[in-house]
């Protein structure tokens, strides 16, 4: 299976002036392939963002590649076709939306490139459904709450039909509830094929990705499932990374009672386990 994207050997520096640069990517190489899952995590400052940003092109390396689906990043005249494929939703829902109402922001990327009226409609209409925000359509966005407006950001994102869509800190700025709703949406765009990565500092969420790059000082440090990057709890701490909540409560109870799994990095996992233990099923 090909790729559909492809990071080669990429380094990047923010310039500080004509004679200083900051370095933050440092010879970074991966694939994502479609289907995907992806969690991106570091602590602040690592350069995940940056990393995410060049996932379809906001960012050009200073050297090395980004291939989107055979494209090179560096081509410029081949941007249009890299963001369709890679679809880019932001930390402040604010800063997509753009028009005053619902639907109509959700349509203003497709007419920017031209898509027929009918054909813009169906998209209009599958994407608010998909986000769970059709009875909004109708709703000027500043009426809505942030989980609301980041779901109209996706739903804009999703109606330009990528094969990806790239979430760079997409729920840090939202509440529990909101950051929930956001989830689920991710959830079932993946259970659906969609390829997707999410750069994170939430433990519990890049848990439910089906893979997890750490990146720290530039560079990929960690790359495998989930439950394999948890396992390393101490590498974690050293890199001001944890382990999600779920994994910290049952490490806590299977250091007083060992045979309760300490296995765990979902909360209905945990839950399982509990009701194991509480039935007498474990422990006997």
């Amino acid at each position: 299976m090909e790729p559909i994207i492809r990071v080669e050997d990429v380094s990047f520096s923010y310039k500080i002036n004509e004679k200083n640069s900051v370095p933050v990517l440092k010879g970074v190489s991966f694939s994502i392939f479609p289907g995907e899952y992806v969690a991106i995590i570091g602590h602040n400052g690592s350069g995940k963002s940056t990393l995410s940003k060049h996932l379809n092109g906001i960012l050009i390396p200073e050297t090395g590649d980004v291939w989107v689906h055979g494209y090179n990043t560096q081509d410029a005249t081949k941007k249009r076709e890299i963001r369709k494929t890679v679809g880019m939703v932001f930390q402040h829902p604010d800063n997509q939306i753009v028009a005053t109402i619902v639907e109509e922001d959700v349509a203003f990327g497709l007419e920017n490139i031209g898509v027929p009226r009918e054909e813009m409609k169906r998209r209009v209409d599958e994407a608010l459904h998909v986000v769970q925000m059709s009875q909004y359509r109708l709703r000027p966005p500043h009426h809505l709450s942030g989980g609301q407006k980041q779901r109209v950001a996706i739903a804009g994102v999703l109606a330009m039909q990528p094969d990806c869509i790239v979430f760079d800190e997409a729920t840090s700025m939202l509440d529990s509830f909101g950051r929930k709703e956001v989830l689920r949406v991710m959830r079932e765009m993946n259970e659906k094929g969609m390829t997707i990565v999410t750069v994170t500092h939430h433990m519990s969420e890049a848990a439910e990705a089906n893979r997890i790059m750490v990146i720290e000082e530039g560079q990929i440090v960690m790359d495998g499932p989930p439950r394999e990057i948890f396992k390393h709890k101490q590498e974690l701490e050293n890199l001001q990374l944890d382990v999600p909540p779920v994994s910290q409560i049952a490490e806590i109870i299977h250091s007083k009672f060992s045979f309760f799994s300490n296995d765990i990095i979902h909360e209905k996992g945990l839950i399982g386990e509990v009701v194991k233990f509480s039935s007498g099923e474990v422990g006997s």
